[in-house]
């Protein structure tokens, strides 16, 4: 059996609530830090540096309840970034093709620069080396549309790559790699759930599954045939209403953890079940 552990997008409140389910669902007796192959988009692409870094995950956990933080608080309107993807789905748009209109936006936005974004994401990292483990991270290619993936062997530092991942569009600016500029991987898809292929068990753990430019999770699951048994945590409403409406908001953290720990707990008989864990 191999597992596949894929971590979707949702912000600094999906950070600290997809943490507070693993730890949750280790403190049921299921673990999934041993996964096989660990998918990172966007706020997962944290999550998965974090876990395979070798720091247990109780301590990763008890960071995301400190009181000080290295995070910046910034308006992001979830709202109008649906709405905006939601044109670009109507005009029936090559999905590279819209990708490369959100890039171009993201390209023009004002927003901070990108040391000041990097201060942060390094702040995040509890090392800032590639983990000897099979994780892989997703972003966008800004100019092209281009969907692109890292891992330990693309020759680029692990902080670049996450901040590519999580890069907003319109809210933090374009990462640089390797001399590009790249975009959130969760505008392709909150989750890239397709990447655990070859992976003949995969646990989601997605803050947000509504569809961006992709096909969807459920699509996505299909994709990898009946021979991968699947099981998919999303927020409960506890964990909707611990996100807040800004779940880039730092303040969010510390509920966001606590639901999502709760929730862990509530789930690991159904995820232990579903895929043998």
């Amino acid at each position: 059996m191999s597992l596949g552990l894929v971590l979707g997008g949702g912000g600094v409140a999906g950070i600290a609530w997809e943490l507070g389910v693993i730890l949750g669902l280790a403190d049921a007796g299921v673990s999934v830090l041993d996964a096989d192959r660990v998918v990172g988009t966007s706020a997962g692409s944290v999550v998965g540096a974090q876990v395979t870094s070798g720091v247990p995950i109780e301590e990763l956990f008890e960071a995301q309840l400190a009181a000080t933080t290295a995070e910046r608080s910034v308006d992001f309107d979830v709202d109008k970034l649906v709405e905006m993807l939601a044109t670009l789905q109507a005009e029936s748009l090559d999905p590279t093709e819209a990708l490369r209109r959100i890039g171009t936006a993201a390209l023009a936005a004002k927003t901070v620069t990108e040391a000041e974004r990097m201060s942060i994401i390094e702040a995040r990292l509890p090392s800032r080396e590639w983990p000897d483990r099979d994780l892989v991270i997703t972003g966008v290619h800004a100019m092209t549309g281009e969907f692109c993936t890292w891992t330990r062997d693309s020759g680029v530092p692990l902080a670049d790559a996450v901040a590519a991942s999580c890069a907003v569009p319109g809210v933090w600016p374009p990462a640089t790699v390797g001399g590009r500029r790249y975009i959130d991987g969760g505008i392709a898809s909150p989750t890239n759930a397709t990447l655990a292929r070859g992976c003949s068990e995969v646990l989601v753990i997605a803050p947000m599954v509504d569809s961006t430019v992709g096909p969807g999770l459920e699509a996505e699951l299909a994709e990898l045939g009946v021979a991968a048994r699947s099981a998919v945590v999303v927020p409960d409403e506890a964990s909707q209403v611990a996100f807040g409406t800004n779940p880039l908001d730092p303040a969010t953290r510390i509920p966001a953890a606590k639901a999502g720990r709760a929730q862990g707990r509530v789930e690991a008989f159904r995820v232990g079940i579903g895929l043998s864990l």
